[in-house]
């Protein structure tokens, strides 16, 4: 099965984080699909959602992903699953939290539908 490295689906997800760097909703927007679900503590977003958060620049400075496993859950689809530390755009302490992203095939192209956010404590 092409394209199902780890790496290929990380090198996805960065392109999620460099949109959130560098505040760029249509970056963002481009990744995810028209059905896509984000579940975060704060509760669920849509794709105009997420992106939106980007309206006054980026949110993200610098980031790091690690210890990352994916998971073949059917033939079109992935699940990706990591650790990120990163620090918010603007300053701020450093943070931590194990992210879950869903990333499906549709028409030759892989779509972000789902992500799910939660507080690294360790």
């Amino acid at each position: 099965m092409p394209d199902r490295t780890t790496d290929f689906f990380v090198a996805l997800e960065t392109r999620v984080w460099e949109a959130l760097a560098a505040g760029d909703p249509d970056a963002d927007r481009a990744l995810l699909s028209d059905d896509f679900v984000g579940l975060y503590p704060e509760g669920f977003a849509t794709r105009d959602e997420h992106a939106a958060e980007l309206a006054d620049g980026p949110t993200v400075g610098a980031y790091r992903i690690s210890q990352e496993r994916v998971i073949e859950v059917a033939p079109d689809s992935v699940l990706l699953c990591y650790r990120a530390d990163y620090e918010p755009a603007g300053g701020g302490a450093p943070e931590a939290m194990y992210v879950s992203s869903l990333w499906v095939e549709r028409a030759g192209r892989w779509w972000n539908t789902f992500s799910q956010d939660c507080v690294a404590t360790a």
